[in-house]
């Protein structure tokens, strides 16, 4: 679902009002528009740019992955997960994570614009807001937003693609009324994002009423939208698709074993490690 909606992330943000768009005539009289700087680039971004640059390089120059992770550092999984994703990718991924500061920029680019420039100020502020994390947050915030160019847009920031992502699996009758609303603007939008909720639902669906005979006709109606990463699932699943069938169909389910696995490992660490199995056992029959 992620790499679903980051692919379609240019559907998320609204689109501008009637009156502010301009005309071909007012175009060219006021010549053409000077280049807007690029969005905010976060430090993880710019760590993500610098890495997938030298792993390239490295690579290009006739190294090994293998080298390429004892050179640089890293591990080989890195190497192969930065050597076989679009750069954009990973960019999109680390500027687009949730951060506790989100609610709060749309009146941060106001009242930047407005000529507030002084980070106290504006921390004093969105605490009135309900802001509860550090002044310091704010202030690293604030020196990007002066690092640039052009004024910070006042129009309202558009969801994070991980949000919406999280809306699509939701249950609609679980949704607020905004989330509601701003997910069916998207849906009207982005038809493959409308098919991938249709996809979701049905899916959902069948888990729920147990209709794993429906599987087969749920994969072939994925494999018939151009949906590469709802591909790469549905191809999986048949894979061992007579399990996967079983498991959406019979009522039983492993939830109590996983359930007892997973108290014998909190017992397990909660001797961290100094301890033998008799003891481990002497314990799991007790408690």
């Amino acid at each position: 679902m992620e790499k679903t909606v980051f692919t379609h992330a240019a559907c998320l943000p609204e689109p501008p009002l009637a009156e502010d768009l301009v005309t071909d005539e007012q175009c060219d009289e006021a010549g053409p528009p000077p280049e807007p700087d690029p969005p905010i680039e976060y430090p993880l971004a710019r760590r993500h740019r610098e890495r997938h640059a030298a792993i390239h390089e490295l690579l290009a120059a006739g190294r090994s992955r293998t080298q390429v992770a004892r050179e640089l550092g890293i591990s080989v999984r890195t190497v192969y997960r930065f050597a076989g994703t679009p750069l954009e990718q990973h960019l999109g991924r680390a500027n687009n994570r949730t951060s506790r500061l989100d609610r709060f920029r749309d009146h941060l680019h106001q009242r930047f614009a407005d000529g507030v420039h002084n980070a106290r100020a504006l921390h004093r502020e969105i605490e009135l807001l309900g802001w509860r994390g550090s002044l310091r947050t704010v202030e690293r915030y604030v020196a990007q937003l002066r690092e640039r160019t052009d004024p910070p847009s006042t129009a309202p920031t558009p969801p994070k693609p991980r949000k919406v992502a999280s809306w699509i699996m939701s249950d609609p009758d679980h949704l607020t009324a905004g989330a509601a609303v701003q997910l069916k603007n998207i849906l009207a939008r982005c038809p493959e994002l409308e098919a991938t909720r249709h996809h979701v639902g049905s899916f959902a669906n069948m888990i729920q009423n147990l209709d794993g005979d429906r599987l087969p006709t749920w994969i072939d109606a994925v494999l018939a939208d151009r949906l590469p990463a709802l591909h790469s699932f549905a191809t999986s699943l048949t894979r061992d698709q007579d399990a996967v069938t079983a498991g959406l169909t019979l009522p039983w389910s492993n939830g109590p074993t996983e359930g007892t696995v997973n108290r014998l490992k909190m017992i397990k660490r909660s001797m961290y490690g100094r301890a033998n199995l008799d003891l481990l056992r002497r314990r799991v029959l007790i408690i």
